[in-house]
């Protein structure tokens, strides 16, 4: 108990001090969607993948408490492997089947804790979800909770240049209707909510 309020402290300290201004004054940042935030149970919100500072953008975004799995590598970067270790983030190793991550993340979640995950897996250049994978599915249905699908708009495009003077893309935060956990592990009805999650947060990007 002691260890996650120290974690929830740093959490909040980080998100205002510095993700805050980043988000408002920099990308002028704007949330749409805020009633379908569940705002008591943990869920898993799933969204697409266009930058490195997605994590920290959504996490301060949605107001709630949200660890992302993140490379291992990071976690090897002295002090940015301490504050997002100290802010919940846990580490994947890419292309593995890695079991202690998906029992690290069935843990939080049976902790109310909310986890997030990129469905594609990896950032694409376009910003919209191509080719989901099904591991947010078969987690909400290992632990029934609730799929919140997420847009981050332009993110994949946060600064561009217009003769060599930097201008930095609004970012806009949409939040869907959550969605039911799986009912099954089959793969057919993993396969049905992945794209049903791929149709929602591609629909929000518009």
């Amino acid at each position: 108990m002691k260890n996650h309020t120290i974690q929830k402290l740093i959490y909040e300290l980080v998100s205002k001090l510095f993700v805050f201004p980043i988000y408002k004054f920099l990308f002028q940042g704007h949330l749409i969607g805020r009633d379908n935030i569940p705002q008591k149970d943990s869920f898993i919100m799933v969204s697409n993948h266009g930058s490195l500072l997605d994590p920290p953008l959504l996490g301060h975004a949605l107001g709630r408490n949200i660890s992302f799995m993140a490379k291992a590598e990071l976690f090897e970067i002295p002090f940015l492997g301490l504050i997002i270790k100290a802010c919940g983030a846990y580490p994947v190793k890419r292309g593995i089947a890695d079991k202690n991550t998906i029992k690290t993340a069935c843990k939080k979640l049976s902790n109310d804790n909310c986890i997030g995950i990129f469905i594609d897996g990896t950032r694409q250049k376009n910003g919209r979800v191509n080719k989901p994978k099904q591991g947010a599915a078969l987690l909400a249905f290992k632990n029934q909770k609730l799929l919140l699908p997420v847009a981050i708009v332009n993110s994949h495009r946060l600064i561009r240049f217009k003769f060599f003077i930097p201008m930095f893309s609004k970012i806009v935060i949409k939040v869907g209707k959550p969605i039911q956990p799986p009912q099954s592990s089959s793969r057919d009805e993993l396969n049905s909510v992945t794209m049903q999650l791929q149709d929602k947060i591609n629909n929000l990007i518009g």
